[in-house]
């Protein structure tokens, strides 16, 4: 069945898209896209950090070392991981075939793959999809190139926003792809030597690479690295920020006072984009926001929060709406945050059913239930250990996330 893509228009300076169809999808959806600058961009860029890197993450960490990019190529449908050296040549060669049709440096071209791992890229046939899709670009190709980027996700993620810097008005574009095989762990291309999930947020304003990659390090870890669905970090995971300049603005440096509303601006622009992530994750019926207080470090505090946005118990609890926090107790405690059961207390919403370590469900069951019945909710939990806070974003386990994943392949 073909993917809906809605057609608001997306348009952003000196950028143009276009999204073509090659046939890795059996459904005839577009399987490649093209994003492209008009000129050189400041760029910064988050990958996985499984040990197992797809081809694309590999060229994209190298590439990204100089804090320029131009374009990017996308295909969906095939994930070009675990495709040894063949891999990294066809993953090189989507780069050339592009710049060679652009006219651009090579270097200045990063791939991207999404969908199955272990398969080889058919590269004939991405060639003449990449040239295809060169020659298709344009200002309102935004949501061909969206589509092209798409797997199992039942609908289109992107946001916009505006930002005035000093009198000049900018513009900041996000999209995203990602259902299942949700669980980033990213960081900075540069900083050390995650169906997957890829963000492009893209900008015409002026900004520094220097204040590219500290708004993506202010941001990852309030978005894309805070949720959860499946718990699994993908071989693909990759996150890239491109500002073009085409908004004349003066340029947004680290230290420039209109580096805090830019910072926030891309932070809103990811917040958003992982919500529809998690909301859109593969048969999920509910998401749950958790936020973890009172914790003695920031560690801990992210320590519980992920075990219970991990566990199956408490995640399949969520689906079918139990407001019983047995298994939410158990996942704080075996999560090796330090903290004294006696002092818990455990809020949905703000329906308290845990005080002072003890379950008080039974007094206050309709409210619960009434919450958790809900498609979306608040789980929060007070260590009462000290002052840190984190938080997770995940959805419940449900019967079609089963029914999906055990015939993904066939």
């Amino acid at each position: 069945m073909k993917i809906r893509v809605q057609r608001t228009p997306v348009r952003l300076s000196g950028f143009r898209f276009a999204g073509v169809h090659c046939g890795l999808k059996e459904s005839g959806c577009r399987d490649v896209a093209v994003i492209c600058s008009e000129v050189p961009a400041a760029a910064a860029a988050a990958f996985t950090t499984n040990r197992v890197q797809a081809a694309p993450v590999l060229v994209g960490l190298e590439r990204m070392r100089t804090g320029r990019l131009q374009a990017i190529v996308v295909n969906s449908g095939n994930a070009n991981a675990y495709t040894g050296r063949d891999g990294l040549a066809a993953a090189r060669e989507m780069c050339s075939v592009a710049a060679s049709e652009l006219g651009i440096n090579e270097r200045l071209v990063i791939p991207s793959s999404t969908g199955r791992i272990g398969v080889p890229l058919p590269r004939s046939r991405i060639r003449r999809a990449v040239r295809a899709a060169c020659r298709a670009l344009s200002a309102s190709g935004f949501h061909d190139a969206l589509e092209g980027m798409m797997t199992t996700d039942a609908f289109p993620k992107f946001a916009t926003e505006s930002v005035v810097f000093g009198g000049t008005a900018v513009t900041i574009v996000g999209m995203a792809k990602g259902a299942g095989m949700i669980a980033p762990r990213m960081i900075l291309a540069g900083n050390a030597s995650h169906a997957t999930m890829l963000a492009y947020i893209l900008t015409d304003a002026a900004a520094s690479p220097a204040a590219l990659r500290r708004a993506l390090a202010l941001a990852l870890p309030q978005s894309f690295n805070a949720i959860i669905v499946d718990g699994d970090t993908s071989t693909n995971d990759t996150v890239v920020l491109m500002a073009n300049g085409r908004a004349g603005n003066p340029v947004v440096t680290s230290a420039a006072r209109e580096f805090a509303a830019f910072s926030a601006a891309v932070t809103g622009i990811m917040e958003r984009l992982a919500r529809m992530v998690v909301k859109d994750g593969e048969g999920a019926t509910k998401l749950i926001d958790i936020t973890v207080r009172g914790a003695r470090d920031w560690r801990d505090a992210a320590r519980v929060a992920e075990a219970i946005a991990r566990s199956p118990l408490c995640k399949t609890a969520f689906f079918g709406g139990d407001p019983y926090t047995g298994r939410v107790v158990c996942a704080a405690g075996y999560s090796g945050a330090v903290f004294d059961p006696q002092k818990l207390d455990v809020y949905l919403d703000d329906v308290q059913v845990v005080r002072r370590g003890r379950e008080i469900v039974g007094q206050v069951e309709r409210r619960a239930e009434a919450v958790t019945s809900k498609p979306e909710f608040g789980l929060t939990l007070d260590l009462h250990a000290g002052n840190a806070v984190a938080r997770r974003l995940t959805s419940d386990l449900s019967l079609g996330y089963v029914r999906f994943n055990s015939d993904y392949r066939t």
